[in-house]
């Protein structure tokens, strides 16, 4: 299914280079307003910056809003850079109210006040009402249209009050029942609703066993309860118990993705929201922090290297063989980084279970170094036809292979605490780690072992 997305998305963005190639605009004006905003919104992301402002003079301004929400914050900058504060206004009219509060809050301080007093005063408290909580709580996700019954009327007076609507919110599976203070009771489902008689009382119908969310909740721990439980959408409460609003399953797929590639994008020290096609100078800033970093951990390991001159030119074997070292303890070491750093993020990883993660990886490098180890020493012996180099390298690759796994639980970890991010951060301390224990297990063994061994070995 995603081979099949990304070869419409090719045949896409072929398809509108030769409609735009060929100068006909009606046709490219059509085939473009055809699409769905999020098919726009990643063609646009797909093309280069020169081309962007041309296409975007192409939609219909109806669509501009919903767009604008499914790009991702630098290409979604450079549009808001061109358009008209009443542009803007115009095109987040018909949104919801938590697509409304996503926009805004990407936006600078001065527009935010424009365009919220651009708004009609029922719709500004709506957006206030989400913007008052941090964007990655359930309070800052949350739609405030909701639909509410209370629990001692009839299914048919929910009906009548259904079809008094102009239209229901979307993924709207169930109405939230309500007491005359607004504290949030149950739900009553759309279905069930739908097959009771029309005399049955709503309290007898509805369902009890369904908790609100806390408006300060995280996003991810919001992700996982939609996961666990299935959820379409589920209600938001205050620390009284008051009915906010909701979050829908649109919202948390939302989180998801951001949660994915901030893990993939994180680990190269990229942001999840970078434009593919931002500007040169932009990127190189961008990047220099981290090629600087991963440059000082570079020289940190030729130093190590530089310590044990003498030591390699007295065996020149270990100058070809010490990089497999590191190597496979960078691989062990980011296994294991990438388990934890998803374990995190799911809310897996406590307290109370870090020191049996912890033994299960000492236990892993353990057996991981003796297979490996032998294996090293048996290769590096017969290629080199010395004993003494195989025993060295395979012990090396031993330590290696026990440290990694250990660097990759704890490093995470004690990120994590400190307030890094561990999956920016976490690959660069890790690769440093595994390059200075591999650079320094093998040459300082060799200095410290060789001698003897080879004495003994004969």
């Amino acid at each position: 299914m995603s081979n099949q997305v990304h070869q419409n998305t090719e045949q896409r963005l072929e398809r509108l280079s030769e409609v735009i190639e060929s100068g006909s605009l009606l046709q490219l004006q059509n085939m473009f307003n055809a699409m769905h905003p999020a098919e726009i919104a990643h063609l646009l992301e797909s093309s280069p910056p020169s081309r962007r402002q041309f296409l975007w003079d192409l939609i219909n301004t109806e669509n501009d809003g919903e767009i604008l929400v499914e790009l991702g914050e630098e290409v979604r900058a450079s549009i808001v850079d061109i358009m008209k504060s009443d542009e803007l206004i115009k095109s987040i009219e018909n949104m919801d109210v938590d697509d409304v509060a996503d926009l805004l809050q990407s936006l600078p301080e001065s527009l935010i006040k424009e365009t919220l007093d651009g708004m009609s005063r029922q719709q500004r408290m709506r957006v206030e009402a989400v913007l008052a909580f941090d964007e990655n709580t359930a309070g800052g996700m949350m739609d405030t249209q909701v639909l509410t019954t209370r629990a001692n009327v009839s299914v048919d007076v929910v009906l009548r009050f259904l079809r008094m609507q102009d239209e229901l919110p979307s993924h709207s599976d169930s109405l939230f029942i309500i007491d005359k203070y607004d504290q949030y009771v149950g739900i009553l489902a759309v279905s069930k609703l739908l097959t009771s008689q029309p005399d049955e009382m709503v309290s007898k119908i509805m369902e009890l066993n369904n908790p609100a969310i806390s408006a300060n909740m995280t996003s991810s721990a919001v992700a996982q309860l939609f996961e666990d439980r299935n959820y379409i959408s589920a209600p938001v409460v205050d620390d009284r118990g008051k009915l906010l609003g909701r979050i829908t399953i649109d919202d948390v797929v939302d989180v998801i993705r951001d949660e994915s590639e901030h893990s993939m994008m994180g680990m190269a020290g990229l942001g999840e929201e970078e434009d593919l096609f931002a500007p040169v100078i932009s990127s190189v800033k961008r990047r220099a922090l981290w090629l600087g970093t991963n440059l000082f951990t570079a020289f940190l390991a030729a130093w190590v290297i530089s310590q044990f001159a003498e030591t390699i030119e007295a065996a020149v074997a270990l100058a070809v063989l010490m990089g497999i070292v590191p190597s496979m303890g960078g691989i062990a070491g980011s296994q294991t980084l990438t388990l934890v750093i998803r374990g995190i993020a799911l809310g897996q990883i406590v307290k109370s279970n870090t020191r049996s993660l912890i033994t299960k990886e000492l236990m892993l490098g353990i057996i991981n170094g003796i297979v490996w180890a032998f294996i090293v020493f048996v290769i590096s012996a017969l290629a080199f036809n010395d004993t003494s180099i195989g025993i060295v390298i395979g012990i090396a690759m031993f330590l290696n292979l026990l440290i990694a796994p250990l660097a990759g639980v704890l490093l995470p970890i004690y990120l994590r605490k400190a307030g890094i991010d561990p999956a920016l951060a976490g690959s660069v301390l890790l690769t440093t780690a595994t390059d200075v224990v591999g650079y320094a297990a093998v040459l300082g063994l060799a200095y410290l072992l060789l001698p003897y061994i080879r004495a003994v070995v004969g």
